[in-house]
């Protein structure tokens, strides 16, 4: 009885210690067999938990209150800050250098200073790119220099003028999970094949008198492979989106220096569809990934609604914001967030229209920005009954649209409300939608990545 008495009181010993472990010990700490997984750059770890999903008042678009449930969600690494211009930038700045450096390369061959050395042997005729060579984009203006008419394609006025931001295409592959988990094209592991008539949906995409063309199609599905979409997209922002929003308002400043103008580098990009963040998403993983010496990582991505909303209420369970109180200003009267406070008064918060990231204070996770300056999108298909259909345990409402799809299906879920919004959309639970091919001058994004482990 004693030795039964104490083996239960050190198990009991022990369990407290585990649930008391401080949060900061997670950061950074060994997952499975001694794997220590570092800490992402400029991203904080969400550890895992429990919460109550869904809004918490009336919902002041249906009249109807929105349907919560209890959810869990595993730990992930998320952005501190919504992604800035600056960071955007790095994304756009990368295509355009590797569509420089693909048309330097396609004239000049192996032979360009521009092509990496290869150390061995090969029949392969594949030159890779030599990224450590910058291009002189300054040569492009002097008379007979040969790089100015190679690069011309990329410039309006035959290689004079601006540069041509619709032939920034981002050429990318992703895999259509939605399709690969249909029931009718179930694997069989037994014999190593799909079965007899499987089929994927997929859109199809090419470039043709110098436009993205796509269409959806339906083909057969006999080998993993199949199951992936070679995606094409521009990745450029849409500045007008600042007169395009706002009818019989002067934003004309705002449209032709929001994006290029220094001064706007820490505010976060605005005019970027959902299509447009989905590619950053890749982008990164795979730089990420070539920075890691091609080491198998877990991929950058939207947040799931859930993630998200969890994330925003930093542990809080029943918080309708992310500072945890029921209102949107302090006991000092100042406001906790940028967004519409009155009626034509923007600027009661500090700011007129977006602000920098990180302006006002962190949740108790350390996120900045989850209510107010603008509004994020998510993975989430929109659905207003999606909270009665998904699973308790990482619930996700997934779904590629495709071209042929209607609109409805084409609509995401976003979330914290925007610099333009009153408060009640600055509540946690609170969500809206936007169609995925969309820009506005008032949605941002910012990405997530699971946690290995635990």
């Amino acid at each position: 009885m004693k030795v039964t008495k104490v083996l239960s009181i050190v198990v009991l010993l022990l369990g407290m210690v585990a649930c008391g472990k401080p949060a900061g010990e997670l950061v950074g700490a060994t997952s499975g067999a001694g794997f220590v997984e570092a800490n992402p750059f400029g991203m904080v770890l969400i550890r895992k938990g429990a919460f109550l999903m869904g809004s918490n008042s009336q919902s002041a678009i249906f009249s109807q209150p929105d349907n919560n449930v209890m959810v869990t969600v595993n730990a992930f690494w998320m952005d501190d800050t919504e992604i800035t211009n600056s960071e955007y930038h790095q994304f756009v700045n990368w295509v355009r250098d590797s569509i420089a450096y693909s048309l330097l390369l396609e004239e000049e061959g192996s032979d360009s200073e521009y092509a990496l050395p290869s150390k061995y042997e090969s029949d392969d005729e594949t030159v890779r790119i030599n990224w450590r060579k910058s291009i002189p984009w300054e040569n492009r203006f002097i008379p007979d220099e040969p790089m100015a008419e190679i690069l011309s394609p990329m410039f309006y006025d035959g290689g004079r003028g601006g540069l041509k931001t619709t032939a920034l295409r981002y050429h990318y592959t992703w895999m259509n999970i939605d399709q690969a988990v249909m029931s009718k094209n179930k694997f069989d592991v037994a014999r190593g094949r799909y079965p007899k008539g499987a089929s994927i949906r997929v859109d199809s995409f090419w470039v043709e008198n110098d436009e993205i063309h796509y269409e959806t199609i339906e083909r057969p599905l006999r080998q993993p492979s199949d199951i992936n979409t070679n995606g094409i997209i521009c990745v450029y922002p849409d500045t007008m989106v600042w007169a395009r929003d706002f009818e019989y308002a002067y934003n004309d400043p705002l449209l032709h220096s929001y994006f290029s103008a220094p001064g706007y580098a820490e505010y976060p990009v605005v005019g970027v569809t959902w299509e447009q963040a989905h590619a950053f998403c890749h982008w990164r993983t795979q730089l990420f990934r070539s920075q890691q010496n091609n080491v198998t990582a877990n991929a950058y991505r939207l947040p799931t609604e859930a993630e998200w909303e969890y994330a925003a209420r930093g542990g809080r369970r029943m918080a309708m914001y992310p500072w945890g109180d029921r209102y949107a200003r302090d006991s000092e009267g100042c406001y906790l967030a940028n967004f519409k406070p009155y009626r034509g008064s923007y600027h009661n918060d500090t700011g007129v229209s977006t602000l920098p990231v990180g302006q006002f204070n962190p949740n108790d996770f350390g996120l900045f920005d989850m209510a107010g300056n603008v509004a994020e999108w998510t993975a989430s298909a929109y659905s207003t009954s999606s909270n009665s259909s998904v699973h308790d345990l990482n619930p996700e409402f997934p779904y590629m649209a495709r071209k042929e799809d209607p609109n409805t299906l084409k609509r995401k879920v976003i979330k914290g409300g925007s610099w333009k919004d009153i408060s009640y959309y600055l509540q946690c639970g609170v969500r809206t939608y936007e169609y995925q091919y969309e820009s506005r001058s008032y949605i941002g994004f910012r990405c997530v990545r699971t946690y290995v482990g635990n």
